[in-house]
């Protein structure tokens, strides 16, 4: 008998967490390590938000149990929030707060997916989404796009992948980890294209405030309307407000599909902690400069990391349109002699973990995200540390050559 379920066992370690904690303990150890992995802001949380997770500490009633949906006042700030940031109206009633984005894309998953239904999930993808899916019971239906299509899936893309299994699309913009941007154009196609397929949409908009240049954020659901109803969004203040440790996210979604999410969190995990959901009511109806100052330091990096990755021989990268990575073809660089000891990869798997022992730098390479060849460079990080370490695989690749 296995000591272990076979669905619990089945689940891959999350490659991005993995990356950041050898990363982190090589440090520890003394080793004078950069790390790309992990994915979140090097900015600390506002100074309002914090106060306002002391005065909850302070308030006798938020040391007791809360609604499993959510705090009220934080319910309806989330339907505010999502009206005035991206023309979406939706009702307290159709939100669930939830223990960070992570955890929204998991219950999503559970609200809608039958055992055997296919989600169709773009690659390269968040290395979460098809575990959460699995767990859910659904069927991951990979669709491949590269750095030729912007990273991008078109429709005609989405027809071939459909099946009479196909419950669900996986839409992210921006996207983690290829920093690409959907045109409005090309969202509001793809949202046509599932209202007359009769597909729903998981719109994953954690990244929604980290856009750069001349490209534009927008919400399917509020650029196809009748989509509304067959559309579940998920957020979070997590990269927006630099508040990935305090887990808090949350979905939308029509109100049946809702309500079974929250009474599937009313048995799992409960409220999340009230402090942390005080700290998100103060971010999101707060003063906002915080998302512009970020937002410039990211583009800045995208610039440099875009400029330096390009500049390294065998490698290529399109430029970051939003969130905070750059997301490499490394392709080039396998099976050939590399570094000063001469060192040959046949994957991206061996070639990260070959610069991080030789070079003392830490990325994801894109196995983790279904793209083999390529890696995930995350700047949200200093700049002087992001140059350094891409000048460390620059100077490693090159002496391989010489």
């Amino acid at each position: 008998m296995n000591r272990t379920s076979a669905l619990l066992a089945g689940i891959a370690e999350s490659a991005t967490l993995a990356v950041d904690a050898k990363a982190k303990a090589l440090k520890a150890q003394g080793e004078n390590i950069i790390g790309f992995g992990a994915g979140e802001p090097d900015f600390p949380t506002p100074d309002h938000v914090v106060e306002a997770a002391v005065e909850a500490c302070r308030d006798p009633k938020k040391h007791r149990y809360s609604p499993a949906a959510g705090l009220p006042e934080l319910r309806e700030a989330i339907a505010a929030k999502t009206q005035r940031d991206s023309g979406f109206t939706c009702e307290a009633s159709q939100i669930l707060v939830t223990n960070g984005g992570k955890h929204a894309v998991y219950v999503a998953f559970a609200a809608l997916c039958d055992p055997g239904d296919e989600v169709i999930c773009p690659a390269p993808y968040w290395t979460t989404y098809p575990e959460a899916i699995t767990l859910a019971g659904g069927v991951p239906v990979v669709v491949q796009t590269d750095e030729a299509s912007g990273f991008k899936v078109t429709v005609e893309q989405l027809d071939a992948a459909k099946t009479d299994r196909t419950k669900v699309l996986l839409f992210v913009s921006p996207d983690n980890p290829s920093g690409a941007i959907y045109s409005p154009e090309e969202v509001a196609a793809i949202g046509r294209w599932a209202v007359d397929n009769g597909v729903w949409v998981l719109t994953d908009e954690i990244y929604e405030h980290l856009v750069y240049g001349g490209n534009r954020f927008v919400s399917m659901p509020t650029v196809v309307p009748e989509l509304a109803d067959q559309c579940v969004i998920v957020n979070g203040v997590a990269k927006t407000y630099a508040m990935t440790g305090w887990r808090v996210g949350w979905l939308i979604a029509p109100k049946d599909v809702a309500k079974a999410a929250i009474n599937f969190q009313s048995h799992t995990t409960s409220n999340v902690a009230n402090v942390s959901q005080r700290a998100a009511l103060a971010a999101i109806t707060g003063d906002q400069s915080s998302i512009a100052t970020m937002r410039e330091a990211f583009a800045r990096r995208a610039d440099t990391m875009h400029r330096m990755l390009n500049a390294i021989p065998g490698v290529s990268a399109i430029q970051p349109q939003g969130a905070f990575y750059g997301y490499p073809n490394m392709q080039a660089l396998l099976g050939k002699p590399l570094g000063p000891s001469g060192t040959v990869c046949d994957t991206t798997l061996e070639l990260a973990d070959a610069i991080l022992g030789e070079a003392g730098v830490a990325f994801v390479p894109g196995e983790a995200f279904g793209t083999p060849g390529y890696a995930r460079f995350s700047f949200a990080m200093a700049d002087a540390d992001m140059e350094e370490g891409i000048r460390r695989i620059h100077e490693w690749v090159e002496a391989g050559a010489a």
